[in-house]
């Protein structure tokens, strides 16, 4: 993508506009992990050198969602859960874009665990951008789907008494092709995990470990920087699905950062016989002479 970013810079003969920050101010409580998201996802772009015209960034709802308000690229709010069928959808229609989904736990591994699962399964080339916090942050507290067993919140004054589900290992049995976890107390490093993910043919996915300052006082920056090491710095192969999996399962005294997993396989638009025509954006209607039809919709 980002070359065809350059190619089309170099076609026009000026350098279009990066994605940066927009006129609207974040409104997270003060200290939140999801500044440090924002700024690696716009480090990541600026990086890739990739127009801000061919940015779409989707999210669901919750906190974490707000995030496209943030960013001079195009951006689709989408409702609670339903960020990844709206990315899809953007992408099918004209996958000569540059496609970023965003939100939190709650609305990824909850209500929007289907579509998790299906868009990793397809493997669409997009990239999904996480961040999870262990809580429901604008609801005001409730337990997640990735709320530590025990832990006590609004919903769960008596402790949480589910599992948490683990995203990394879902995402691998699921079909990703770019696997990582980032954490918001070390923003250049997340940054290169998700130029690499945006980069990566196929569904990356970064699950990007980002502290509630507010309402989770358990999984905080302290409790997460006593804990994280980086995958690189271990020796970890990412192209070994077995050693992905010890790590996807690793949580607790130490929580691996980094890449988990790559590989290189079709992607839904490289086999779907449509797509293969090119964007459908750009495509004929193929109406066959009825296009007045469509008149009364313009």
């Amino acid at each position: 993508m980002a070359e065809t970013s350059a190619q089309l810079q170099s076609s026009v003969g000026t350098l279009l506009p990066l994605v940066g920050k927009s006129d609207t101010k974040p409104t997270w409580c003060p200290g939140c992990g999801d500044f440090g998201v924002v700024a690696a996802v716009e480090m990541a772009v600026k990086r890739l050198k990739i127009p801000s015209q061919n940015v779409v960034i989707v999210s669901g709802i919750g906190c974490s969602s707000n995030l496209p308000h943030f960013l001079s690229a195009y951006g689709f709010h989408a409702i609670h859960g339903r960020a990844l069928p709206v990315a899809e959808g953007i992408r099918w229609a004209n996958h000569s874009l540059t496609v970023i989904a965003t939100g939190g736990d709650g609305d990824g591994f909850g209500i929007g665990a289907g579509h998790f699962v299906h868009a990793m399964r397809r493997n669409v080339d997009m990239t999904y951008v996480t961040m999870d916090n262990q809580v429901y942050g604008l609801t005001t507290g409730q337990a997640s789907p990735t709320s530590m067993m025990g832990q006590k919140t609004k919903s769960t004054p008596s402790g949480v008494i589910e599992n948490p589900l683990d995203p990394m290992a879902l995402a691998l049995a699921s079909g990703a092709t770019y696997l990582a976890r980032a954490f918001s107390g070390d923003v250049k490093h997340m940054a290169d995990l998700v130029a690499g993910a945006i980069q990566h043919k196929g569904f990356a996915f970064v699950d990007a470990l980002s502290p509630c300052v507010t309402y989770n006082k358990i999984n905080t920056f302290d409790w997460f920087r006593q804990r994280v090491y980086k995958l690189e710095s271990a020796g970890h192969d990412p192209s070994d699905k077995l050693k992905a999996w010890e790590r996807a399962l690793e949580w607790g005294d130490k929580i691996p950062i980094g890449l988990f997993y790559k590989v290189e396989r079709p992607t839904y638009e490289d086999l779907d016989e449509v797509l293969q025509a090119g964007p459908l954006a750009h495509q004929p209607a193929g109406l066959r002479g009825k296009e007045s039809l469509l008149d009364e919709f313009l």
